[in-house]
C-alpha cells in the first residue's frame, strides 16, 4: 500500500503521495496541489526544501559527509578513477570499458579544435575582462557556429554534441587565461590525455618546450573529480530549468556558467583568496583574523570554512588536502600568502571552537591553495571550477531532456497593490 501525507487547508484535507529514494529520502508529491486545492501553492524561497526533480546521478548527505556520483563513494573515483572516467560515468550512467574510453576520448579530441572566428571574439575583449565573463560568452557563442538544435531523440545526436562540448570547452579555458596574460593562443597535443593536454594549453610558453608534471597533473585530475557534480545546486538547477525550455546543449551550459560566477557559489575559491591577501595586508597575524571569525559582532567572515550542506565536514576537503600538500612540496613555493592559509588551517583544525562546530576547511579553501601554487590567477579559479563541474552539467541536462521534465515555471505569491484605477499625469 503506498504511503500519502495528509494536508488540512480550513478544515479540508486532501491527500498527496510519497515519493522515497533508493537511499530512503521521502518527499511530499505535490505537482497536483494546485489543481487539487483550488489554487494553493507552496512558498519555499531558496527552495531549499523542495525537490525540483528525481534524478539518478549524485547522492549527497550533508549531515553524514556522503558524496556518491552514481553509486560510487567520492573516495574511490578520487582514489581509482581519473576525469574523464568519471565524466563519462556521470554523463551516460556506467563507467565505461577500456574500448569505450578510448573511443571517448579519441572523439573528444576529433572535436576539440575551434572555429577561427571564435579566436576573433576572444582578440575582442579587453585583458581587464574577467574570465567568468568570457568563458559564459564564449560557450554562448558556440552556438552560433554549431546552430543546429540537438535531437535528444537521437543518441548519435546527443553524442556527438556532448564530446564537442567536452572537446572545445578546455580551449576555451585556455585561451580566457592566455588572453589574460597576453600569450598566444595554443591548440594542444592531441597525443595528451584530457587532463595533460588542459595543463598544457594553459601553461606552454612561446619560446620553451612544456615539461608536465605528474604531481600537478593528480592533484588537477582529483581536482576535476571532486568538482564534477554536486546534486541540485543553483547553477545546475539554472542549466536544468534553462534547458527546459528546449533551449540547447550549449546555451543550456552558458547559464550555468554565470550563475557559478557568483561568489556565494563557485566563486567561494576565489573569496578565500581575497580573504588571504587582505590578512597579509593586514600583517598575516592568523590569530587575530581566527579571533575576529568567533566575534559575532564582527563583520569578518573566514572563508573557505564550513559548508552549506555538509553538516559534519566536506568529503573533498579530505582527499584534496593532500594532492594540496603534494604540490606546495614538490614546487617548493616559498609564498606567505601560502603561509598564512597553512597557519588558519592549523589553527582552525586544533581550535575548539571550530572543532565543536565542524567548521573544517571546506574543498574551495583547498582547491584556491592549489591553483595559486600551479600559477593560476585568482580570477581564473571560478573558470577551474566550471571546466570540473562541466561533466555534471551535461549529465543534468541530458537526463532532464530524456526524462521529458516540463519547463521550469515557479509560482510566487503576489504582494503588490490590488486594483486601483489610473490617474491621469496631471493629478500625481
Amino acid at each position: 500500500m503506498s504511503k500519502t501525507a495528509t494536508l488540512e487547508i480550513e478544515g479540508k484535507k486532501y491527500e498527496f503521495p510519497l515519493i522515497v529514494g533508493t537511499e530512503n529520502e521521502v518527499a511530499i508529491d505535490i505537482k497536483n496541489l494546485r489543481s487539487t486545492t483550488d489554487s494553493v501553492i507552496t512558498i519555499d524561497p531558496g527552495y531549499k526544501n523542495t525537490g525540483s526533480c528525481e534524478s539518478a546521478i549524485t547522492f549527497l548527505d550533508g549531515e553524514k559527509g556522503i558524496l556518491r556520483y552514481r553509486g560510487y563513494s567520492i573516495e574511490e573515483l578520487a582514489e581509482k578513477a581519473d576525469f574523464l572516467e568519471v565524466a563519462f560515468l556521470l554523463i551516460f550512467g556506467e563507467l565505461p570499458t577500456k574500448e569505450e574510453l578510448e573511443k571517448f576520448h579519441t572523439d573528444i579530441k576529433a572535436q576539440s579544435v575551434v572555429d577561427e572566428d571564435v579566436r576573433k571574439i576572444v582578440d575582442a575583449f579587453p585583458k581587464s575582462a574577467h574570465p567568468m565573463g568570457v568563458i559564459a560568452s564564449l560557450t554562448s557563442a558556440l552556438t552560433a557556429f554549431n546552430p543546429s538544435s540537438v535531437n535528444v531523440n537521437s543518441e548519435e545526436d546527443m553524442y556527438k554534441a556532448i564530446v564537442k562540448i567536452l572537446g572545445k570547452f578546455p580551449v576555451l579555458v585556455a585561451w580566457t587565461l592566455r588572453k589574460k596574460q597576453g600569450l598566444p593562443l595554443d591548440y594542444g597535443d592531441k597525443n595528451l590525455g584530457y587532463v595533460e593536454n588542459i595543463l598544457k594549453m594553459m601553461f606552454k610558453q612561446p619560446n620553451e618546450e612544456y615539461i608536465l608534471n605528474p604531481i600537478l597533473i593528480n592533484a588537477l585530475d582529483k581536482l576535476l573529480i571532486l568538482h564534477a557534480d554536486h546534486e541540485q545546486n543553483c547553477s545546475t538547477s539554472t542549466v536544468r530549468i534553462a534547458g527546459s525550455s528546449h533551449v540547447g546543449l550549449f546555451a543550456s551550459l552558458s547559464t550555468g556558467i554565470s550563475a557559478l560566477w557568483g561568489p556565494l557559489h563557485g566563486g567561494a575559491n576565489q573569496a578565500v583568496l581575497e580573504m588571504l591577501e587582505a590578512i597579509k595586508e593586514d600583517g598575516g597575524d592568523t590569530a587575530k583574523y581566527m579571533a575576529k571569525a568567533k566575534d559575532k559582532e564582527d563583520p569578518f567572515r573566514l572563508m573557505g570554512f564550513g559548508h552549506r550542506v555538509y553538516k559534519n565536514f566536506d568529503p573533498r576537503a579530505k582527499i584534496i588536502k593532500k594532492a594540496a600538500d603534494e604540490v606546495l612540496d614538490n614546487l617548493g613555493i616559498e609564498d606567505p600568502i601560502l603561509d598564512i592559509a597553512k597557519g588558519l588551517e592549523k589553527e582552525a583544525l586544533q581550535d575548539p571552537y571550530f572543532v565543536d562546530r565542524k567548521l573544517y576547511p571546506n574543498v574551495d579553501f583547498y582547491s584556491g591553495i592549489i591553483y595559486r601554487g600551479m600559477g593560476i590567477p585568482t580570477d581564473m579559479f571560478t573558470v577551474m571550477f566550471a571546466l570540473g563541474r562541466l561533466p555534471g552539467w551535461i549529465a543534468q541536462w541530458r537526463e532532464m531532456r530524456l526524462n521529458n521534465e516540463p519547463i521550469g515555471r515557479p509560482r510566487q505569491i503576489y504582494i503588490g497593490e490590488t486594483l486601483r484605477p489610473f490617474v491621469s499625469i496631471d493629478k500625481r
